[in-house]
């Protein structure tokens, strides 16, 4: 609805997130507990994993002004207030996507209502530079060697700016940001546990990325 909210995605991302799809194919939307009948607003995987990165999202995350079930009536409020959540692709413009939302909420309400919509903060994604062939040729092998499997490729929404702030401070360069999850792992948990063999596999394929990057660096 709101253009400036919206992105090209570009081939490599399709590209990737197709063949993750074909590897994932219903674990993608079978991650998420869903309520009844309910379910993803696509059944092509693919299309999952792009509308879970590369296209905006809208969450209503509190309301005040509406009283609770067994106090409401048929009487009118003097207002109604609503936060907003919106997940922006990794290469929107933040700020711009602030001003366009705020413009269009505001933009003639319906019979004459008020309108004000305050932005709390504007972050911006990160879009990681395309990957250098010496460090492709690493995680391949590595992934091969120690999963027994290619290497694939995902984003993920979150909001946290590190990456962003890095890849603004050094452009172009190639980052290997690990973080180890695995089978029946539960992390940032009360009793948190990690997979061991996974643990193993993904300390090895780093140790191999390390390597072909002083080979590449001697070259």
């Amino acid at each position: 609805v709101v253009d400036e909210l919206n992105v090209p995605i570009p081939d490599h991302r399709v590209e990737q997130a197709t063949a993750t799809g074909r590897v994932l194919q219903d674990a993608v939307a079978g991650d998420f507990p869903w309520a009844g009948t309910t379910s993803a607003v696509s059944a092509d995987v693919t299309e999952q994993l792009l509308a879970n990165t590369w296209r905006p999202t809208l969450t209503i995350t509190g309301a005040e002004g509406l009283p609770s079930i067994d106090s409401a009536g048929n009487v009118l409020r003097p207002s109604t207030q609503v936060k907003l959540s919106f997940r922006l692709p990794p290469s929107a413009d933040p700020a711009a996507a602030a001003d366009a939302v705020k413009r269009e909420l505001e933009r003639d309400p319906p019979h004459g209502a008020r309108v004000h919509f305050d932005v709390e903060s504007a972050m911006g994604g990160w879009n990681a530079p395309a990957v250098s062939p010496w460090l492709y040729e690493a995680l391949l092998a590595g992934s091969r060697d120690y999963f027994g499997r290619d290497v694939m490729y995902m984003g993920t929404g979150g909001s946290i700016p590190l990456m962003g702030m890095l890849g603004e401070k050094f452009p172009g360069v190639q980052f290997l940001v690990t973080g180890l999850l695995g089978p029946h792992s539960n992390a940032h948990g009360p009793n948190e546990f990690l997979h061991i063999a996974t643990g193993k596999a993904i300390t090895a394929c780093v140790a191999r990325a390390l390597y072909a990057h002083g080979q590449n660096a001697s070259t």
